[in-house]
């Protein structure tokens, strides 16, 4: 596998490898795939906007359950 015949990863491709970096599940493989022919700026990018939509996912369940609560 040489440099020459690697393309970058597209949009899904680093959305699954930032899931699973979230999640501790990476291969090495794509570990190596991400460094060596991806784009920094958009792992960075996805990352940030994963957390934000934790942090509401978390924030919505939260209130959610909190009316429910006695």
């Amino acid at each position: 596998m040489t440099g020459a015949t690697q393309v970058k990863p597209g949009l899904l491709k680093v959305i699954k490898s930032v899931l699973a970096a979230f999640l501790g599940v990476q291969s090495n493989a794509n570990r190596e795939r991400d460094f060596t022919h991806g784009s920094p700026g958009m792992f960075i990018a996805v990352g940030l906007g994963m957390t934000v939509l934790l942090v509401l996912a978390v924030w919505l369940v939260v209130k959610l359950v909190l009316p429910a609560a006695p």
